[in-house]
């Protein structure tokens, strides 16, 4: 059989395939080892990976002799272009709705009042202490993206930990805010790129904050309008009597194109597909056949696990490039202390958020029929949020890096600084992740008492329907004060029970979706 010249010089012309090759062959590896473990909780597959990628970015050091610890290398528009829209539009497609918008004011709170609260801390924190450890040259805008890059969290090793039947409030909280809290990191960094920083002051700060306004609602109502354009083009046009193939690439095209979409508008992209990954969830999923709900399903959380185990497997790797710490020229002294000031900000950071913000969510929910967040799962949800993952490696390299090369001494210690922070609390608390939750919750996988479900009252009937222009004035008036004090008493709550009436009413009977069980008739 002859060969082709093309397939004789496939490698030499493109000398990509070899290092490609060898990446997806680690990347099997990962799956296997990770396969091997699942009975382990206390090992997760971002543990495995970049223990993994520490080996071979060794082997591969060892045979380069010291050249390169590297089989690709990194780029930040990789990341933010093709890895992580899959991972955050899985994220917001396999979200349980219900508890994530029952806990949607908490879930807020931690994820964006919190991520305030952190960076102005963190940034302030290294501001002071940098230079009293040695450690000088990084400009305001580099003071306030590291505040931001180091707020980003990653919420895996509990959530694996955690059993979301048995504790649907804590894993609501947990899993809500990591997915928050990363948008959220996202949106306020393209929004301190922004700053004009030789004049900060007071307007400055009001300005990132009318900014990250802005582009928060606009990413969302962005990604919502999508989500719901999809939804009814799968529902009057009925794809699936011809191709199931169709309407799951619609889907998928559309949730990759709200992305792009939102990124030529100079918008959020990160923001964008995760409500439009609810949004599809909501309506468009039920407007395909089984077949392709099922598929649907097994893809997206496919890609989502192909893109995270391929970062932390690259972070391992990156951990080993001689390159940037010869660049760097720092003693071991000044580097420890630098990594070990971050670690503490971030538990001090974290820490100044969550305790308060539970408090004022316990507060403001004394009326609902809601398990109050208790000081061992504010712990717990402390302890989730100090691990730190791809976001952060990603937006380090976007700030202190250009296509992942820098030759500047204190750009190369900040992303040696993130890479180092990121393989400390992912490997070390995550290790103590699973006796922490055992010790705190000892009866965590043993059923629990009924209390965690959603509370059916016979007053939600009553004092909770929308207007009607088929009933009196007087009767309207009663309902709205009734209802009125139910907003007070329980604002959450009323307002998703108001949502749940109007979506049966006009959402679903247009966008598809079945009716809430209370609203059948």
């Amino acid at each position: 059989m002859a060969v082709s010249p093309f397939d004789i010089n496939l490698a030499s012309d493109h000398p990509q395939v070899v290092p490609i090759s060898v990446f997806v062959a680690v990347l099997c590896i990962c799956l296997v080892i990770g396969h091997l473990f699942e009975e382990n909780r206390w090992v997760n597959e971002s543990i495995t990976a970049i223990i993994i990628g520490c080996i071979t970015g060794t082997a591969i050091l060892f045979l380069s002799k010291g050249a390169s610890s590297h089989i690709l290398r990194f780029n930040e528009e990789l990341f933010f272009i093709y890895l992580l829209p899959p991972i955050i539009f899985n994220a917001g497609f396999q979200v349980k709705k219900k508890q994530f918008f029952r806990n949607f004011f908490t879930i807020m709170l931690f994820g964006v009042v919190g991520v305030f609260i952190s960076t102005t801390i963190i940034t302030a924190g290294i501001w002071w202490l940098f230079p009293k450890i040695g450690f000088v040259g990084l400009t305001p805008r580099d003071f306030l993206a590291v505040g931001t890059i180091f707020s980003s969290t990653d919420t895996v090793c509990t959530l694996q930990v955690l059993q979301q039947d048995d504790t649907p409030l804590l894993y609501s909280l947990v899993f809500g805010e990591g997915v928050v809290n990363d948008a959220t990191s996202v949106v306020l960094f393209n929004a301190i790129q922004k700053l004009d920083v030789s004049r900060l002051d007071g307007w400055a700060i009001v300005r990132v904050v009318g900014d990250f306004l802005y582009l928060f609602s606009t990413s969302t109502l962005l990604g919502v309008a999508a989500g719901l354009v999809t939804a009814y083009a799968l529902k009057a046009l009925y794809f699936g009597r011809h191709s199931t193939d169709r309407e799951i690439a619609l889907m998928v095209l559309m949730a990759y194109l709200s992305y792009m979409l939102a990124e030529l508008l100079q918008l959020s992209g990160i923001l964008t597909v995760f409500f439009c990954g609810i949004v599809m969830s909501h309506y468009a999923w039920h407007n395909v056949t089984e077949n392709s709900r099922i598929t649907t399903r097994h893809i997206f959380a496919t890609m989502s696990f192909i893109a995270e185990v391929f970062i932390f497997l690259y972070v391992g790797m990156d951990a080993l490039d001689m390159e940037k710490w010869k660049v760097a020229k720092l003693s071991f002294e000044t580097a420890l202390g630098i990594d070990a000031t971050v670690v503490f900000l971030i538990l001090l950071g974290r820490a100044a958020f969550i305790f308060p913000l539970s408090s004022l969510s316990n507060r403001i929910n004394k009326h609902a029929d809601r398990t109050s967040i208790t000081f061992k799962h504010q712990v717990i949800i402390w302890w989730a949020g100090l691990m730190r993952g791809a976001v952060s490696i990603a937006l380090a390299f976007k700030q202190f890096t250009i296509s992942g090369v820098t030759s500047d001494p204190v750009n190369a210690t900040m992303v040696t600084t993130t890479i180092v922070v990121v393989l400390f609390t992912t490997l070390v608390f995550g290790f103590m992740t699973k006796p922490l939750i055992v010790y705190l919750l000892p009866h965590n996988g043993s059923s629990t008492p009924t209390k965690h479900q959603e509370p059916k009252s016979p007053k939600d009937e009553l004092t909770l329907p929308l207007l009607s222009l088929e009933e009196s004035a007087t009767t309207n008036i009663l309902r709205a004060k009734d209802s009125l004090s139910m907003l007070i008493e329980r604002p959450v709550y009323t307002i998703h029970s108001y949502w749940r009436k109007f979506d049966d009413s006009y959402m679903r009977p247009i966008f598809g979706g079945p009716l809430s069980s209370h609203f059948r008739r």
